[in-house]
């Protein structure tokens, strides 16, 4: 099997990137659910911790590999003025406009959303570190932003999936 560069680079930034993304987001969501002062013991809480703050890290590049990989690499192939680029196609035929007008226009928007919380949700993990658990209302606070990150990422990348199913990227 080969793949052409287009479809590489689509590669790396869906299923790549977005794999690590996904990954990293399900156990730190772990990591962040079960900090609680009744279930860890000090020494527990220090492993814990360290793991937590390497998989929101992790979680936050992945998420700007993926926006950083979609925008500037796959993005403008998508958006060639060019008659048969997937934009121009999509837009030429009533039956499919709206995936460009709708799904394309949130997806470029919503995705950088994912990478801004994951980032601040890496940040207060590294800042709070073990005094975490003390503030169980920023670690539930955390779990939303957290949860909010894969929420955005999800939408994008359904509807950049979608939307290559219609019109791919050649």
């Amino acid at each position: 099997m080969e793949f052409s560069g287009r479809e590489f680079w689509g590669l790396i930034h869906g299923m790549g990137a977005g794999a690590v993304f996904l990954l990293a987001f399900a156990g730190g969501l772990a990591g962040l659910w079960s900090l609680k002062p009744e279930l860890v013991t000090e020494a527990g809480l220090a492993e814990r911790i360290r793991r937590l703050k390497i998989g929101t890290w992790i979680m936050a590049a992945a998420a700007w590999v993926t926006v950083f990989t979609g925008t500037w690499i796959v993005y403008p192939w998508y958006r060639d003025p060019a008659p048969d680029s997937p934009k121009s196609l999509l837009l030429a035929n009533p039956n499919t406009a709206n995936w460009h007008e709708f799904a394309m226009e949130w997806k470029e928007h919503i995705a950088w959303l994912a990478p801004l919380l994951a980032t601040a949700v890496a940040f207060a993990v590294t800042y709070y570190g073990k005094d975490l658990i003390k503030h169980q209302g920023v670690r539930r606070a955390l779990m939303v932003f957290f949860t909010l990150a894969i929420v955005f990422a999800g939408v994008a990348g359904l509807f950049g999936a979608l939307i290559t199913k219609v019109e791919p990227v050649r």
